[in-house]
């Protein structure tokens, strides 16, 4: 299985695109990652991760899935989630010293290929620092530690990790 991991920037839509590219290493680093992935795919996000998942694999010649919540899917994922939006006193939710921590324990996890961190990630303290991925990296994490079980290991490449804006994006791809 592999899994592509990219954020759930509004700046990667065509709706925001505006003359000048704010998003272009991160947006050349999506793309790429979802080129990476094999066949259908299934998207894990809120809303607005669905809508930019599903934009990514349009660009591409990727296929979406349905989303399959009663069992765990086969095949590769495309999971939109960021960290947190209160790295800044220009951040969305203005800065919180909480979330560089936060951020590092998950980059730490995403680096290592590490789902048991992702699996358990704080929610309320997510909530309060706006990291609007957690319930998408919690999911990510069950269903990776799933796979460990059977003696498969996880190899983890970072393609991107910044927080233009004040907020925590990351570009990943696991191989389970």
């Amino acid at each position: 299985m592999k899994v592509a991991i990219v954020p759930s920037a509004p700046a990667l839509l065509p709706a925001y695109a505006g003359l000048t590219d704010p998003v272009a290493p991160m947006r050349e680093a999506a793309l790429a990652a979802v080129e990476w992935l094999d066949g259908p795919v299934q998207v894990i996000g809120d809303d607005l991760g669905e809508r930019v998942g599903r934009y990514l694999l349009s660009v591409g010649s990727r296929q979406a899935r349905p989303p399959e919540e009663a069992r765990p899917p086969e095949g590769d994922l495309l999971v939109v989630a960021d960290g947190s939006a209160r790295r800044g006193v220009r951040a969305p939710g203005h800065l919180d010293e909480r979330a560089f921590a936060f951020d590092a324990a998950i980059d730490a996890a995403l680096r290592q290929g590490d789902p048991g961190t992702l699996a358990v990630l704080d929610e309320a303290l997510g909530a309060q620092l706006l990291a609007a991925g957690v319930p998408a990296f919690r999911r990510l994490g069950r269903l990776v530690q799933g796979r460990l079980e059977q003696g498969r290991p996880v190899r983890a490449e970072v393609d991107y990790a910044d927080d233009p804006f004040g907020v925590q994006y990351w570009v990943v791809r696991w191989e389970c």
